[in-house]
């Protein structure tokens, strides 16, 4: 009797396997091939799932994106009582950094999937799709915030939102390479954050 094949757990397999090799060579250097033998199946159980590189790549880029909104909810839900907009930004803030194995692969992986999207139209638009996504939720946060008196008048929440994504991108950059500590990085966030809604 043919094995049963869970394909879920088998689309996770991929994007596990694209993303550990993608985090140490790049995403020019990783084939469908690659993936495959990374991942201890055939090419075509692979070509099954995915006609194209992209296809491969953009899931992956989505499976990590979820697999970090799982270890934020997991951070919140140490306090569920206490949570507020400051802390939920923290939290968002602090999993970006590149500095569990988690994390660090995630970042060096996303960096791999900018340089590729800047050539590939089809990348780009799902590079597109995902950061002002992102940014909306940031700034409907801190207009809620707003409206509930933790951010003054002045404070514009698009703005701020840019800067909420940007500034664990640039602190990470220093990490990986030594010139920050993880303590340097955390404090960096929460001085921002301090001033956000002093």
């Amino acid at each position: 009797m043919p094995k049963k094949v869970d394909h879920a757990q088998r689309r996770v397999l991929i994007a596990e396997a694209l993303l550990r090799l993608a985090s140490t060579g790049g995403l020019e250097a990783v084939s469908l091939r690659d993936v495959a033998a990374e991942a201890g199946i055939s090419m075509g159980a692979v070509q099954h799932y995915f006609a194209t590189k992209e296809e491969m790549l953009a899931h992956a880029m989505d499976y990590a994106v979820q697999r970090a909104g799982e270890r934020i909810e997991a951070r919140l839900a140490e306090n569920p009582e206490q949570v507020t907009t400051r802390d939920v930004l923290r939290a968002l803030m602090l999993e970006m950094l590149a500095t569990t194995d988690d994390s660090r692969r995630e970042f060096l992986v996303s960096i791999a999937f900018f340089q590729r999207a800047v050539a590939a139209p089809e990348l780009a638009a799902h590079y597109r799709e995902f950061w002002p996504r992102l940014e909306k939720w940031i700034t409907e946060e801190l207009r809620e915030a707003q409206t509930a008196g933790e951010l003054t008048e002045e404070v514009d929440p698009a703005r701020e939102a840019e800067l909420i994504v940007l500034l664990p991108d640039a602190l990470s950059q220093g990490l990986l390479l030594g010139h920050r500590t993880e303590q340097d990085a955390a404090a960096a966030i929460d001085y921002h954050l301090d001033q956000l809604f002093d």
